[in-house]
């Protein structure tokens, strides 16, 4: 049900879209809505770090995967207990771009009774890194439409994406790979009981989103006919900050659609999980060095509280505690 509601607001939002292109109102969905989305994520992410920023972590509490610096004949696990700065610089490096937590990943099953057995289960985690790796080309490759000359780096990008050579317009590997992750992300959600029964909306709708999104720009790539040259004359002018609406009625209608859930995901994106993408880089799990075994460390907002110590408690009940038969420090 989750799922299916999270569906329904999609296609309802690609039914806005629609709507609105064919009522006129496209400068509304190509300039005023895009540069509200945009701004939204902007402030929102800066307000959601600052708030992490601001939390106090006067403890070091990382997650720990190996063993800690200790006596010098104990060796040590460099990358999964660092404790200096480097060490954090490598652990975060493969968190951030190999997902190297979510690579340990283990798949737990029962047998034989009540036996319980713990196998490999890195399908997860190569979809994860397939769905986040192909989702960070696309966007890169999409610069081109935000520079008058198409910068090198992005041609090469767009020439290994595209090396196979298959079809005309080519077919970009990127656009297969991601569309195949983003539908066994879902699958995953809906086929596993346990996953799907702590699955929320809040699961379901961005996986939704991301897959209109996937799909109306393969739609546009491949079976439409759209105007790239107006929709770069379009965002060129957005980034100048001088929309041009001339151009508006030269692009279909898919593209406001496909640009509406973009705009949405932006919006989106600052109050939802998908804040993650900020989050890993600000969670003391991570980014903290595990030197608790040969380094104190001491709550700096600590202040002065008076302690009832056991000397005072049993001057304060010594006769009791006689009457009670309690052994005493002092007769």
């Amino acid at each position: 049900m989750r799922a299916l509601i999270s569906l329904v607001a999609v296609l309802l939002l690609v039914a806005v879209a629609y709507g609105m292109a064919e009522a006129n109102m496209r400068f509304l969905l190509g300039v005023v809505i895009p540069y509200a989305a945009v701004a939204v994520f902007i402030f929102g992410m800066i307000a959601r770090v600052l708030k992490w920023g601001s939390s106090p972590v006067p403890f070091r509490i990382p997650t720990t995967c190996g063993q800690q610096k200790s006596l010098p004949w104990i060796k040590q696990s460099k990358l999964e207990s660092p404790s200096g700065t480097m060490g954090v610089l490598g652990r975060m490096a493969l968190e951030v771009f190999f997902f190297r937590s979510l690579f340990r990943n283990l798949k737990m099953q029962r047998y034989e009774g009540n036996q319980l057995a713990y196998g490999e289960a890195k399908w997860l985690w190569l979809a994860g890194l397939a769905f986040h790796w192909t989702f960070l080309v696309i966007l890169l490759r999409h610069l081109r439409f935000f520079t008058l000359a198409v910068p090198v780096p992005v041609q090469m990008l767009e020439g290994l994406d595209s090396f196979l050579q298959i079809g005309a317009p080519i077919l970009y590997i990127t656009d297969v790979i991601f569309l195949a992750a983003v539908t066994g992300l879902f699958i995953r959600r809906v086929m596993l009981p346990q996953v799907r029964y702590i699955s929320l909306m809040a699961d379901y709708f961005p996986l939704f989103l991301i897959l209109g999104i996937g799909v109306t720009g393969v739609m546009m790539r491949y079976l439409t006919k759209t105007d790239i040259l107006s929709v770069k004359i379009l965002t060129m002018s957005l980034v100048r900050f001088s929309p041009d609406a001339s151009v508006l009625g030269q692009i279909g209608v898919l593209f406001y659609i496909h640009l509406f859930l973009i705009s949405v995901l932006f919006l989106y994106f600052p109050f939802s999980k998908l804040v993650h993408m900020a989050g890993v880089f600000m969670s003391p799990t991570r980014n903290l060095a595990a030197n608790n075994r040969w380094k104190r460390h001491i709550n700096p907002w600590n202040y002065p509280v008076h302690v009832h110590t056991y000397e005072e408690y049993e001057n304060d009940f010594r006769a009791k505690m006689k009457e009670a038969g309690l052994p005493v420090e002092k007769e």
